[in-house]
């Protein structure tokens, strides 16, 4: 008669799967980099400076709720506030952009704003508190 061989089944030994998931995740940690938001590159005053500045260095740029740009009172567009800008600087090279904006504004056009600006080459940018509605 024939008889069968009983075969022991073969099981992975979990013993050390601790250790391995444990060095992997090391390892993952120690080799991935985080990408850190660095946010808006801007110089901010000392607190409690206050300087009187002459109304002529000072241009006025609004952006409304719509979206509208108002640069002193005139309806501009984005791609306008990098020429004109540029235009008043030459005029003036102590100028001051107060940028002000509404409380609803929206968010990608104030970056765009402020990147025309800086694309102008205004290096004093006024960022004024958002109107209250």
């Amino acid at each position: 008669m024939f008889v069968k061989k009983r075969t022991s089944e073969v099981e992975i030994p979990s013993a050390s799967l601790a250790d391995i998931a444990f060095l992997l995740l090391i390892f993952f940690l120690v080799c991935t980099t985080i990408d850190v938001d660095k946010g808006l590159d801007l110089v901010l005053p000392p607190v409690g400076s206050e300087i009187e500045i002459a109304r002529k260095n000072i241009t006025n740029l609004l952006i409304n709720d719509t979206g509208q740009i108002l640069l002193d009172n005139e309806v501009v567009s984005v791609e306008e506030v990098d020429d004109i800008i540029r235009d008043k600087l030459l005029a003036n090279d102590k100028l001051i952009v107060s940028v002000k904006t509404a409380r609803k504004t929206k968010y990608n056009i104030y970056i765009k704003v402020l990147d025309q600006i800086k694309k102008a080459g205004a290096t004093r940018i006024s960022i004024a508190e958002p109107e209250e509605a």
